[in-house]
Parts: C-alpha cells; sequence; structure tokens
C-alpha cells in the first residue's frame, strides 16, 4: 500500500541529489521543493481535476460559411 510512497521518496531524493551534484545546496532544493508543492496545491483549488481539461479537443468549430459541403 505505501509502494507508491517509497517511490516518491526515492524520486525525491534522485532529484535531490541531481541538484546537489549540479552545485545547489541540499536546503536551497528542499526549499524549492516545498514552494512548488505549495504552487500545485494551490493550482489543484483552482482546478480540481486538470485531468478532466485534456480530454477537451481545442478544435476550431466548423460554423463557418466554407465550411458546409455544398
Amino acid at each position: 500500500m505505501n509502494d507508491w510512497k517509497d517511490d516518491l521518496r526515492l524520486k525525491l531524493e534522485e532529484i535531490v541529489d541531481g541538484f546537489v551534484v549540479d552545485g545547489a545546496r541540499q536546503e536551497d532544493v528542499f526549499e524549492a521543493i516545498v514552494e512548488e508543492v505549495g504552487r500545485l496545491r494551490a493550482a489543484l483549488e483552482l482546478d480540481p481535476d486538470p485531468a478532466e481539461d485534456r480530454n477537451t479537443l481545442n478544435e476550431p468549430s466548423n460554423d463557418w460559411p466554407a465550411a458546409t459541403s455544398e
């Protein structure tokens, strides 16, 4: 049941380690992650189910005169 949490922890460790190897301070990476989680939470409050948005097609409507096949 907690497999996803274990996976999440490992991925976070990989992310932090990668940025530290590239020269970032570990504390700065932790702070940035916390800030991003806050942004994700705020976005979730604005759009509680963003997956629904992916199913919307952004196609132009066919109600212009040349769209009819007469």
